[in-house]
Order: C-alpha cells, then sequence, then structure tokens
C-alpha cells in the first residue's frame, strides 16, 4: 500500500522542475550578492565579473529547459501530457503574459500613455507594419512552398516585442546604467502595446488564408479583429481598471483594505480581466494592459504600496517557469524538414534577415519623429530592441487554433501553414533569445556607453526575499520603469557626464 503511494508522474516532474528552477536561480543570486557584499574592498574587479558574467534568467530557464526537455534529459516534456498541448501551452502563455502587461501598464508613470501617444504612435503603427510586411517578404522568399499570405501569418507571430524579455532586459543593471530614463519607458510601453496588437495583424492573415474571397476577409478583419477585438478589448480593459480603482480608492478611505490587499489586487484583476475579455473573444492581451494603466492612471497604486515586492516575486516565478516550459517545448526535431522546404541553413538566414531589417531600418528611418529618441544610436538601440519570446509562443498557438489540423502530407496552403509555422516560429524565437540578450551586443548598440558611466550604485535595500527594493527607480517590481525623470537622475548621479 505505502509502495503504491510513491508514483513518479509528469505532473511531479513538472512542478520539482520549474519550482526547482526558480528557487536554485534565487539562492544563486543571493549568494553572489553576498560574496560581491563581502568582497567589496574588490568592486572593480567583482563589477567586471558580474558584467562579463551577466546571464538573465530568461537565457538560463530555455537552457535550463532544453536540458531537462526530451531531447536531452526527457525529464520535462509537456507535449507528453495530454493530446491537448497546445491548449496546455496557450492557456500558460496567457497568463504569464497577462501579468506581466498589467504590470506595465501600472508600473508607468501616471497618464504616460497619453503624455506620449505620439511616440508611441511611430513606434507601434508603422514600425510593426513595415517588418511584419518585410519579415513575410523573407519568409516567402526562403521558403517558397509558403505563399506570401501564409508569410504574412508566420511573421504576425514573429513582429510583436515581447514585453516579459523586455522587462527583464529593461530592468536590467546594464540598461538602467546606461540607456536613458526617457528611452527606457518608451520601449517598455511599446512592447505592451505592440504585443496586444498583434492580432489584426495575425487575423487578416488568416481569414486572406481561410476564407474564399478577399472581400469577405478583409470585412471580417474590420469587424471582428479591429472593432471587436482591440477596440473593444481596450475599452473593456480600461473600465474594469478605472472601476476597480475608485472601488480600491474607496476601501481604503473606509478602511476596509490594508496595503496587501492593494498587492493583491495586482494580480487578481490581471486574470479576471482576461478571463473576461478572452470569454467574450476580444484581445484579451490590449485588455490586461489597459486595465493595469487605468487601475494607477492617477499614480494612487503606486502611493498605496510603495516599494512592495510581492508582485515583482510573482512575475519572476511566472516568468522563470515560463521559459524553463519554452526550453522544452522548442521542438527540435522539426527543424530539419526538406519534403516542406525547411532546413537548418535556411532558418539561420530567416534569423540574421528578420534580427536585422524587422525593427532596424524602420526606426532609423522614423525617429526624428519620436522625442524620447535624440541620436541616431540611440535609434539603433531602440532599432535592436526588439526581443521575441513568450508573445511569440502565444500567437503562434493560437493561429493554429484557427487553422484546421493537417493531413501528412500537406494537402493545401491552409495545412502547410499548420505545419510550418510553429518550427519557424520557434527557432526564430530561439535565435531572438541568443542575440538579443547577449551582454556584449547589448552594448555594443547601448546608446550612451561610452559616454555615461555609473559613479555610484543606486539607493536601496533588500528585503528578506532577495529581491531589490530601489528607491530610485522603480525597478522592484520587476519592469525597471524609472519613476523620475531623467533630470532627476542624471542629478542623482546616474548619468554624470564624461568631460
Amino acid at each position: 500500500m505505502t509502495l503504491d503511494l510513491l508514483a513518479v508522474s509528469a505532473p511531479g516532474w513538472a512542478y520539482m522542475i520549474l519550482g526547482g528552477f526558480t528557487v536554485a536561480v534565487r539562492a544563486a543570486r543571493t549568494l553572489f550578492r553576498w560574496a560581491s557584499l563581502i568582497s567589496r574592498q574588490f568592486s572593480l574587479v567583482s563589477l567586471h565579473v558580474k558584467q562579463s558574467l551577466y546571464v538573465n534568467e530568461v537565457v538560463l530557464g530555455t537552457a535550463f529547459g532544453v536540458l531537462m526537455g526530451p531531447y536531452v534529459a526527457n525529464i520535462f516534456d509537456p507535449r507528453s501530457w495530454t493530446v491537448e498541448t497546445n491548449a496546455v501551452t496557450l492557456e500558460l502563455m496567457r497568463i504569464v503574459l497577462a501579468t506581466g502587461l498589467f504590470a506595465i501598464g501600472v508600473e508607468l508613470p501616471k497618464s504616460y500613455m497619453a503624455k506620449s501617444a505620439k511616440s508611441l504612435l511611430v513606434m507601434v503603427v508603422p514600425t510593426m507594419t513595415i517588418g511584419w510586411v518585410a519579415s513575410a517578404a523573407f519568409i516567402h522568399l526562403l521558403f517558397p512552398q509558403l505563399s506570401y499570405i501564409s508569410g504574412l501569418a508566420i511573421s504576425a507571430c514573429l513582429t510583436p516585442t515581447d514585453p516579459v524579455v523586455s522587462s527583464t532586459i529593461i530592468g536590467g543593471k546594464f540598461a538602467t546604467q546606461y540607456v536613458p530614463v526617457g528611452l527606457r519607458r518608451l520601449l517598455i510601453a511599446e512592447s505592451a502595446s505592440n504585443d496586444g496588437l498583434a492580432y489584426p495583424f495575425l487575423s487578416i492573415s488568416i481569414y486572406l488564408t481561410v476564407e474564399a474571397s478577399r472581400r469577405a476577409a478583409i470585412g471580417k478583419w474590420f469587424l471582428v479583429g479591429w472593432l471587436y477585438q482591440v477596440i473593444l478589448g481596450v475599452a473593456l480593459g480600461a473600465t474594469l481598471g478605472f472601476i476597480f480603482s475608485h472601488l480600491m480608492r474607496f476601501a481604503h478611505q473606509k478602511g476596509l483594505v490594508e496595503r496587501e490587499g492593494y498587492v493583491a489586487q495586482y494580480i487578481a484583476l490581471a486574470i479576471f480581466t482576461i478571463g473576461v475579455t478572452s470569454t467574450l473573444g476580444s484581445d484579451d492581451l490590449l485588455a490586461a494592459f489597459a486595465a493595469g494603466n487605468a487601475f494607477s492612471w492617477d499614480g494612487s497604486f503606486d502611493t498605496q504600496v510603495g516599494n512592495e515586492v510581492f508582485s515583482s516575486v510573482i512575475d519572476f516565478v511566472l516568468n522563470s517557469a515560463c521559459f524553463v516550459y519554452i526550453g522544452a517545448w522548442l521542438p527540435f526535431s522539426q527543424f530539419n524538414n526538406p519534403e516542406l522546404g525547411m532546413t537548418p541553413g535556411r532558418l539561420v538566414a530567416l534569423v540574421l534577415v528578420i534580427l536585422a531589417l524587422r525593427r532596424i531600418p524602420a526606426v532609423m528611418i522614423l525617429y526624428k519623429w519620436v522625442p524620447e529618441i535624440t541620436s541616431w544610436r540611440e535609434a539603433l538601440f531602440a532599432g535592436h530592441f526588439g526581443p521575441m519570446g513568450v508573445g511569440a509562443v502565444f500567437i503562434s498557438t493560437l493561429a493554429l487554433s484557427r487553422l484546421e489540423a493537417p493531413h501528412c502530407p500537406p494537402q493545401n496552403q491552409e495545412e502547410l501553414l499548420a505545419v510550418t509555422l510553429q518550427p519557424i516560429v520557434a527557432f526564430v524565437l530561439l535565435g531572438s533569445i541568443i542575440v538579443q540578450t547577449d551582454k556584449d551586443i547589448e552594448q555594443a548598440v547601448t546608446p550612451k556607453a561610452g559616454n555615461y558611466i555609473q559613479t555610484t550604485e543606486p539607493t536601496g535595500t533588500a528585503d528578506s526575499s532577495g529581491v531589490a527594493r530601489n528607491t530610485t527607480l522603480l525597478s522592484g517590481r520587476g519592469n525597471g520603469i524609472p519613476e523620475t525623470d531623467e533630470r532627476d537622475v542624471a542629478d542623482a548621479g546616474f548619468y554624470p557626464e564624461v568631460t
């Protein structure tokens, strides 16, 4: 009887691997922090070592997932749990994205979206459109069996800048040290905005693939893709955030809610928002971002929670577990399928082309209309800064749910798209994680790396969980979004000019 209770199961391994990785990374960071404090007299050497060995949880989590996954240790295989693997993947990515987008919305300075509407409009709409169309052209060129419309569907999964990876990079020490405050705010807000706007890019591609006429496809795209999904999603999310903001303020004034209640609302409202909007079939990602923005539009949320770190702990756990899952999910066996025209050489060429042309040309052309970008070096950094991650997995999985199950071999263009979409997206995603989170490349394109140095460390303490509580920049809750303006930071010694 006792032996019957001891059973090794796939869910058990999953819990141990996902939770164990998060605990191990946090413990390693804590030990490294203590070692750095002990050897503070060797601070210059310590700083050099930490910068040279800089690796964030995105890279660590993905690598750990690959090692534990079906192609190496074969311990953690999400596809072995159920035949509905896509449904599990879709909902996991949805939760991680929603909490991340809500967090970005909450932590932006009050009324930021209204004040920076012009810059965000330039960075989101034309930049996404140019990258979407150009990437689709090269997908069609490298994989001629796929039509240009199919290329647009795949490109729609790769167009958005991932908010989870962006938060990790923008909140990192190197970015907070050298990248101007206004530019960091803009990039993190852009990543949240364009992730939700991937819906209409994907929907027009899918409608053109599955509908009998282009007129019907464009009509559905306008009515469903824009009015029902995007506009209704934003309105619904903003309304929910506004209502709950006033309810929480009223409850606080009456002494009905403690500070912890505000922090709990951080997660609860994000999940409630995606539950409502996904049930209605609207854009739940934009709704979560809009809800977070409306929830803290007047800054009252930050006033109540201060430097509370609970939300950053939740973000860290979800993000780490998510990238372990992605590492195990990557379909390495499908990266070489000559019968479908898919070979490693073509995939590598596609990665290089997309990383070079997806954002950089558009941003270099348009940056003069963006006040936050003041030089071509900052434009180059903003163009290079377009990591792909959780959003690409979510959008590609969502696309598969809209396509028919393919035969073997595929019988038409729709089935060919269903077979090739995720392997192509997964390979480009892997390349993006390797290249766009690389410290040396980030340093090479960082706008102020050669002109500014950090002479003082950020003021702040670390709580018992080991999460830094920075009193100058709001990086304590996970996104590195500055609360003060750039002049305050410069005056505080963050970006002193080298004479």
